[in-house]
């Protein structure tokens, strides 16, 4: 996937990554995640049209195939939120930023999971509270 810059240079991965640190969620960066997450948006929302009718075609039994589509549809519900959540964020310019902690996310972290809200450091930290507390 790429993103553009203002002079319409298209951008890889790979230079996103090999971007300096300095010069973290520039606006080529945030266009790029942008561009990313709306694709990603839309594909859930194809996919879960043609999910949710399969699921709906293919009902068996009324209790537990309702069932199913229900929570198939919710997740994908979820999954969609947390894109739009996202590019809301890209548009305050709050994107890539920890929201825990305020650091950066990280490039690599972000093209891994590009919903993400939380350093790897604040998500292993609420990970194991979480663990521990059994929250």
């Amino acid at each position: 996937m790429v993103a553009t810059t203002s002079k319409d240079k298209l951008l890889t991965e790979a230079e996103i990554l090999a971007m300096p640190e300095d010069d973290y969620m520039n606006p080529a960066q945030m266009e790029f995640f942008r561009v990313r997450l709306s694709q990603m948006r839309d594909e859930l929302l194809e996919n879960a049209a043609s999910t949710g009718a399969n699921l709906r075609e293919n009902e068996l039994v009324a209790d537990p195939a309702d069932r199913a589509t229900v929570e198939e549809e919710h997740a994908l519900e979820l999954r969609v939120r947390d894109r739009e959540e996202a590019l809301g964020r890209i548009a305050e310019g709050d994107y890539g930023w920890c929201e825990e902690t305020g650091d950066p996310i990280g490039i690599g972290r972000l093209l891994a999971r590009p919903t993400a809200t939380l350093s790897i450091d604040a998500q292993e930290r609420r990970e194991r509270t979480q663990k521990l507390y059994g929250e």
